[in-house]
């Protein structure tokens, strides 16, 4: 958008302690947030840490993103190998840095980091709280007592906050969202499958995502040795972001297997992958948790019982041999229109000019 329409337009500066960019999924996350929040008109900075990255493309050619905002790196001591003291300290490094950087200036402020946020609410700033995975701590209580404006990625988080003490009118769920330009493209599964260098008659179960407790990977492994020949299980970690696509276009079925012993994963997550799944034409199987049924339901995808790989094993050999199955992928990929990161951008903006 010109500079010049923008120069009355609501102003926000968008504060990340994370290098960029990232193979992790909030960095895609804060990424396509602030490029959909300025394509909508707002003039954004984001300010993320100086921290180095073994990735050599720009932030905004590794996510297919338009250079549509200002990206500014701030110093900081890169101490986060160091163990709780040493994320502490460089945490305290780079909040000096935004501090610094940002004393003079009044726009609105949006992060995702708690602490960040308490700095800048006892300098008197505007601040908005996007949480992820219901922080409870002495940074959380402050901004609830505060009157914080919250943005928050899931109804299990709102019911959270909300007996928290957070007032309704400070608080609104705008779940993670999905670039259709990129995830709901027409792929063919033999296209994809000659990118990705996959024998076009396998059966190919896709998971993507981190292998991190909670995302519940042990269960799918385990799953793929009770499908034996029957299947073949790819996970995908820390491939290229704009890379993702052809996996899923690739997949005879994808999986969300979340962990229902993790509290966050159970109660609270909106993962970007669920978007993305649904865009991609292609047949979920998902844990059956509240998390994820606050998106999917029985007429977009199938559920198995979370922690289970004979349930989950059990539900994709069903999944395999469904002829039905092309029916939930076009209601789940129709439902993904409304789960855009342009849609929202605009809840956002709606939300935080009340």
């Amino acid at each position: 958008m010109n500079k010049r329409l923008k120069s009355n337009s609501m102003k926000i500066i968008y504060i990340a302690n994370t290098v960029l960019p990232t193979g992790r999924a909030h960095g895609a996350q804060i990424v396509k947030t602030c490029e959909a929040l300025s394509d909508a008109g707002v003039d954004l900075e984001l300010i993320v840490t100086n921290r180095k990255t073994p990735i050599r493309e720009s932030v905004f050619e590794y996510y297919g993103a338009r250079e549509n905002f200002k990206i500014t790196k701030a110093w900081c001591i890169d101490t986060v190998h160091l163990g709780w003291l040493g994320f502490w300290f460089e945490q305290l490094t780079f909040a000096s840095s935004v501090i610094i950087h940002t004393m003079l200036k009044d726009e609105l402020f949006f992060t995702r980091d708690e602490f960040i946020a308490c700095c800048l609410k006892l300098l008197g700033k505007r601040v908005i709280w996007e949480a992820h995975i219901g922080q409870k701590n002495i940074f959380a209580r402050f901004l609830v007592k505060t009157n914080t404006k919250m943005i928050v990625i899931s109804h299990g988080l709102e019911k959270l906050y909300l007996e928290y003490g957070v007032r309704s009118e400070n608080i609104r769920v705008i779940p993670d969202g999905v670039d259709l330009n990129q995830f709901g493209k027409q792929i063919s599964q033999e296209e994809a499958r000659r990118t990705i260098n996959v024998e076009k008659d396998m059966k190919l179960i896709v998971y993507t995502g981190s292998r991190q407790v909670g995302k519940g990977v042990e269960t799918l492994v385990e799953a793929g040795a009770l499908l034996g020949d029957l299947a073949q299980v790819m996970i995908v970690s820390n491939k290229h972001y704009l890379e993702i696509p052809q996996y899923l276009a690739a997949a005879d079925v994808l999986v969300i297997p979340n962990s229902a012993k993790d509290k966050v994963s159970h109660l609270y997550t909106s993962p970007m992958k669920l978007f993305e799944y649904m865009a991609s034409g292609r047949p979920i199987v998902a844990s059956n948790l509240p998390s994820i049924r606050e998106v999917l339901d029985d007429s977009t995808a199938y559920f198995f019982e979370p922690d289970n790989p004979e349930s989950l094993a059990e539900i994709v050999t069903y999944v395999l041999n469904d002829p039905k199955a092309i029916e939930k992928t076009k209601r789940a990929k129709e439902q993904a229109l409304e789960y855009t990161w342009e849609k929202r951008a605009k809840k956002i903006i709606e939300f935080i000019s009340k």
